[in-house]
């Protein structure tokens, strides 16, 4: 939908169509420039979060299984001493 589009008609048409969980992808001159996607949210987020993610400055949850082959996957193949340098070193820079 171009700019135009979306301020004459976005409350009552393209917010429904959002909250049936379709996404709108928003154009300036035909140039996709945005997208109004649905907010998936869990049930205990809590009203400092809400805030936070309708500043923009937190991204929400979204609620997404994990597909059976994750679950078949073997563990990590370094110990905790490993894993804890690792992390080190990256704060650390180098």
């Amino acid at each position: 939908m171009n700019i135009a589009d979306l301020k004459n008609q976005l409350s009552a048409f393209y917010l429904s169509k959002v909250r049936a969980g379709e996404e709108i992808v928003v154009k300036d001159r035909n140039v996709p420039i945005a997208r109004i996607v649905p907010l998936y949210l869990t049930q205990d987020v809590e009203a400092a979060e809400l805030a936070l993610i309708a500043s923009g400055q937190m991204m929400p949850p979204r609620v997404k299984t994990l597909p059976e082959s994750f679950w078949k996957m073997g563990g990590p193949r370094l110990t905790v001493e490993q894993a804890a340098q690792a992390v080190s070193r990256d704060r650390e820079g180098r």
